[in-house]
């Protein structure tokens, strides 16, 4: 996904004292923010290429970029003319395209990886391979950008990449959508897959706003070829992992709740499970009209069902029992990972309580 690099063209020269009216000049970039729940970071790159045989102009240099932060891509700038800031003279530039320019853009490093692999040589993954082969690594690989909620792969679908996160967050859902580990900046997913030519075996889902690098497999198992450097990075994240397995292995991530309404209110259960951030489905039984379903994702009620009522109503419903028993279990359906909110919790719980006192005191009247 490489963005050409733009034109800009001298049209008028006012005694300039390094460049000469029709020179031109080569602008590619990107500007990239960071953000983390500790820092926000803003990390921009201009790339200027200037005529044969002239020197670099500081000003000048400073006038290209200041457009490629405003308009956050090199070729998202417009058609336009601009005056340099000028010193003992001024230039005014027009912007223009350029076929030549935009083939060759295509045929070697994507502007938009140039313009970060001062970033992703401090990776783990691009940490250990040699300076001289960063570039070609590099340029195997492509960018995208995701939104919170976003599903980068599925857990059993054939794998076919390998990802890097360069900024964000993802959440690891396992089969039940229950979150199982955070991966953050640097952090990679997806190779198991490809290097044991097998299915996916987890769901990534974006927490917050990413932009993440892929390779696709034929490429993948080139670079694995050409650089052994790479081949030892893996080896050493699959011994990570495998520890890091058996660590979750020896703890009860699995456990589920039971208990009798007596002795905590469905409103404090729910609120429980809310504030716990839980995946699973709740099973209330005994109750006055039969038994209850609830399924919950991350905390968020996605689905409700008790006696002839469904949605939010069974949720009001459910809030008037005494009585009964429950069971928590952990894990939803995988097409259930996208399933909507029935509403926002904290306003469900408050007009169902409301509803609950006007209960009260039409009963008393």
């Amino acid at each position: 996904m490489g963005f050409p690099k733009i034109l800009f063209k001298i049209v008028e020269n006012r005694s300039c004292p390094i460049y000469a009216f029709n020179d031109s000049f080569a602008l590619s970039g990107i500007a990239i923010p960071l953000a983390n729940d500790n820092e926000n970071s803003f990390i921009t790159t201009s790339i200027i290429s200037y005529p044969a045989g002239k020197k670099m102009c500081k000003v000048l240099n400073a006038d290209l970029s200041k457009l490629v932060v405003q308009y956050e891509r090199g070729d998202k700038i417009p058609v336009c003319m601009i005056n340099c800031s000028g010193c003992t003279g001024s230039i005014r530039l027009e912007h223009s395209k350029d076929e030549h320019l935009q083939k060759l853009g295509q045929d070697t490093l994507s502007d938009e990886l140039g313009s970060i692999v001062h970033l992703l040589s401090s990776f783990p993954f691009f940490k250990n391979i040699d300076q001289k082969n960063l570039d070609a690594v590099i340029s195997y690989f492509k960018l995208n950008t995701y939104q919170p909620g976003d599903i980068v792969i599925s857990k059993g679908d054939p794998g076919g990449r390998f990802y890097i996160i360069v900024s964000g967050t993802v959440n690891v859902l396992n089969h039940a959508g229950i979150i199982i580990s955070t991966l953050d900046t640097g952090e990679v997913f997806g190779e198991m897959s490809l290097i044991c030519n097998d299915i996916v075996n987890a769901t990534i889902q974006v927490k917050e706003p990413s932009s993440i690098l892929y390779i696709d497999q034929p490429n993948f198992h080139k670079i694995l070829d050409i650089y052994p450097e790479i081949q030892r990075y893996f080896s050493r994240l699959m011994a990570e992992r495998l520890n890091k397995s058996n660590r979750i292995r020896a703890e009860d991530l699995s456990s589920g709740i039971t208990g009798n309404l007596s002795e905590i209110p469905p409103e404090a259960l729910f609120q429980t499970l809310n504030m716990n951030n839980k995946t699973g489905i709740l099973t209330l039984s005994n109750l006055s009209k039969g038994t209850a379903r609830f399924s919950f994702r991350q905390g968020a009620l996605i689905k409700a069902k008790y006696d002839e009522h469904a949605g939010d109503m069974a949720f009001y419903q459910i809030l008037k029992e005494k009585s009964g028993r429950f069971r928590f279990t952990p894990g939803i359906a995988q097409e259930d990972f996208r399933t909507p909110e029935i509403g926002f919790f904290m306003k469900l719980l408050m007009e169902g309580m409301r509803r609950l006192d006007e209960g009260k005191n039409q009963n008393t009247n």
